[in-house]
């Protein structure tokens, strides 16, 4: 039994859950978001929370259960307090800045990498080796800082790159003579 899929997502309120068919709607004071949920998985609202439940007792459907429940839950809390990823860059003369709707970024390239930020995305710079990103989509944000970090990922001998805030970089030793 999933003990995660079990619990009810409760809805707080200021926020309005619709559940139609398979699609959860979820609005809120940062915005509105939906998901559908997979047809293994019944769903069901009732006093103030969004109840979730396997239609067949197969592995399957067993573990889309909880994945499901995840998955709403994530709506609440974006279109509540929404989501924030933290990267820091490491490195001599790596650099970010936001220009307009693109993010510069100096990461010791011939060239300067320009990633233009999404719609639904706040990418904030409060130092030039700090980047802060915001949304109300987990996966969304998730999927932004990923891609940034491609850009020039940490490297095991000195650290340099492009990390996530907390990120242990496992290091190497150089050559030895």
């Amino acid at each position: 039994m999933s003990r995660i899929g079990k619990k009810p997502v409760p809805v707080p309120s200021g926020v309005t859950a619709n559940v139609e068919g398979q699609t959860v709607k979820v609005k809120g004071p940062k915005g509105a978001l939906q998901v559908v949920v997979h047809d293994d998985v019944a769903v069901t609202m009732d006093k103030g929370s969004v109840t979730l439940v396997p239609r067949h007792e197969t592995n399957r459907s067993r573990a889309l259960w909880g994945t499901s429940r995840t998955l709403v839950a994530n709506l609440v809390t974006g279109v509540t307090k929404g989501f924030e990823e933290k990267l820091e860059i490491t490195g001599v003369g790596y650099r970010a800045a936001v220009q307009g709707k693109n993010l510069q970024l100096q990461l010791g390239y011939s060239h300067d990498v320009v990633f233009s930020i999404p719609e639904g995305i706040a990418i904030v710079t409060p130092k030039p080796t700090e980047i802060t990103i915001t949304g109300i989509d987990k996966q969304k944000v998730g999927q932004v800082a990923a891609e940034i970090r491609g850009f020039r990922a940490p490297e095991p001998y000195k650290g340099k790159g492009v990390k996530y805030v907390g990120e242990y970089i496992f290091r190497k030793e150089g050559k030895k003579k």
